[in-house]
């Protein structure tokens, strides 16, 4: 089955240019974001307005309680579906999102890991909490640089599912997942890596942080918080966690602002890593570009003949 995939960093501006070809190849997105999944999760994760989600039909996007659960596995089988669905109906499958290990699930499938060892993770995740995760993470650098270049010193669960596979197995996971990413796929997809410049990504970065706020971010969280506590996996996402510093530990919202937009810089730098040695990348340019003439008919070319939307 043929599909689309725009990835990149965070704030890029994918929902923009994927609504746009949605339009104009009559196509629907299928979402690729561990936190827009989330209901609740709405400003903070830049999920798509109310007209953008009127405009063009959106999947995965508000198809979990904020309390419950989800991991790649999980939301491969939830895409297949939508995809399915989609295609069923003469559509176009636009999948839509910067959760790499989302979308090498859903175009390549999953490493088989070993079963849980449920010693071996309580262990690691003692020696987590016991200084926050910088000797683990330091600990992954050495047996494992792919996935510690890839995955933040700060988010538990990936560090620790890392430290686990090279413990039961030998092995580097991130090395792994480069191997099979070269097995046959799941989906004939055509791949776009969307990019801009380092000043101009910077800025809108900047401006998005800024916007977020105003928008009533912290509210939001402050909600988040009073309804299901601080536990939720979401509030450990880059921003959330330092939206939570605010509204629990009194940071001030200038301090806030910085160290989000300092976080959320990072994250893109991880986000570039990832897809710069991802192998399922057919092509990168300006996100203004995948607009252009020359690359719909590319992509048109990869779309091949099709049968006429079902009404």
């Amino acid at each position: 089955m043929k599909v689309i995939a725009l990835v990149g960093a965070t704030g890029v501006g994918k929902t923009r240019v994927a609504i746009e070809l949605c339009q104009r190849l009559g196509g629907e997105i299928v979402g690729a974001d561990s936190v827009q999944v989330y209901r609740g999760f709405d400003i903070g994760s830049g999920k798509p307005s109310t007209d953008e989600l009127a405009g063009v039909p959106h999947h995965l996007i508000d198809v979990v309680e904020p309390d419950a659960s989800i991991d790649a596995a999980r939301y491969a089988e939830l895409a297949d579906a939508a995809i399915a669905d989609i295609a069923s109906r003469g559509k176009v499958p636009i999948v839509v999102g910067g959760t790499g290990l989302w979308l090498r699930a859903l175009l390549r499938g999953l490493v088989e890991a070993p079963p849980v060892d449920a010693a071996l993770r309580a262990r690691l995740e003692a020696r987590w909490r016991a200084d926050r995760g910088i000797a683990l993470h330091r600990r992954l650098r050495e047996v494992d640089p792919a996935s510690a270049r890839s995955v933040h010193a700060n988010d538990m669960v990936r560090v620790v599912r890392a430290l686990e596979f090279h413990a039961q197995t030998g092995r580097a996971l991130g090395a792994v997942r480069r191997e099979h990413a070269l097995g046959a796929p799941r989906y004939d997809a055509f791949v776009l890596w969307l990019e801009l410049e380092r000043e101009p990504w910077e800025l809108a970065v900047a401006a998005r942080v800024g916007a977020m706020l105003a928008a009533g971010w912290v509210q939001e969280v402050r909600q988040l918080l009073e309804t299901h506590g601080p536990d939720l996996r979401g509030l450990g996402a880059v921003g959330y966690r330092e939206v939570v510093e605010h509204v629990r530990d009194g940071l001030p919202i200038d301090e806030t602002r910085s160290r989000i937009t300092r976080a959320t810089r990072l994250y893109g730098k991880r986000q570039r890593t990832w897809f710069k040695g991802d192998p399922s990348v057919d092509l990168q340019c300006a996100p203004d570009a995948a607009l252009q003439d020359s690359m719909l008919e590319r992509i048109e070319a990869h779309l091949g003949p099709r049968s006429a939307p079902v009404p």
